[in-house]
């Protein structure tokens, strides 16, 4: 049915909806797909969180988990303790503050040799 119809519109209407359609598969593979991945990560990370860790806001704030419900973390910091959402951790910089230093020196010397 569907071939009969493109045949029918002739080679240049087929040939733009096969442009549309690979426009859109190329920009869920490259767009959509990376993000929805990045978003799992995100949430996997911050579910996996415990008291003691440490952690980097997305605002840049510095400091050690040390409670949490459903939706908050209590952060102290050097003046103190504040709370927030879960949503506002970052999950790269807070690996890379957690990573241990002999993996970050193995890390480096590895790119340096290739």
């Amino acid at each position: 049915m569907l071939a009969a119809i493109l045949l029918q519109m002739g080679g240049a209407a087929t040939q733009q909806i096969v442009v549309m359609v690979l426009i859109i598969v190329v920009f869920y593979f490259f767009m959509i797909r990376p993000q929805v991945k990045k978003q799992k990560d995100q949430k996997k990370y911050v579910e996996e969180l415990k008291k003691g860790d440490r952690v980097v806001t997305t605002s840049g704030i510095h400091g050690r988990i040390i409670d949490f419900n459903d939706t908050t973390f209590l952060v102290e910091i050097e003046n103190g303790k504040i709370r927030f959402d879960k949503s506002a951790i970052s999950l790269e910089a807070s690996k890379a503050l957690n990573t241990p230093k002999e993996v970050k020196e193995v890390k480096e010397t590895k790119e340096i040799k290739a």
